[in-house]
């Protein structure tokens, strides 16, 4: 009878040990359940901050670009005068009749006033 009561002893211990780790288990897994949910938190707050992000970089990146169009208009137009600018001057001192073209071919005709030793 000793035989048997030895053999419930040592089943009864060995589920005793069965049931401690089961509840370590259970806890562990309490525990991970806790963590991935403080991991999913923080995934979905990571993604809106990568959204924010996204569309704020988009309108920056828009903005510069009207920027560099706008300066790129601005030298445009500035050449553009600069080029009329010496195009008009060259006009005006080829053309015949333009006034500084008369105003120095007047100069050149003027005859010169006669001297006393071709007079006499």
């Amino acid at each position: 009878m000793e035989n048997g009561q030895n053999r419930l002893r040592k089943a009864q211990e060995d589920v005793d040990e069965v049931k401690v780790i089961m509840l370590d288990n259970l806890n562990k897994a309490d525990e991970r359940s806790a963590k991935l949910g403080e991991l999913e938190d923080r995934a979905d707050e990571l993604r809106q901050k990568g959204e924010a992000f996204s569309k704020t970089s988009a309108k920056v990146k828009q903005k510069k670009r009207w920027e560099n169009n706008k300066l790129k208009v601005i030298m445009a137009a500035v050449i553009a005068g600069v080029v009329i600018l010496i195009i008009v001057i060259i006009i005006m001192y080829t053309i015949p009749g333009s006034e500084t073209a008369t105003s120095s071919s007047k100069i050149a005709e003027t005859p010169l006033p006669e001297t006393e030793n071709e007079s006499g």
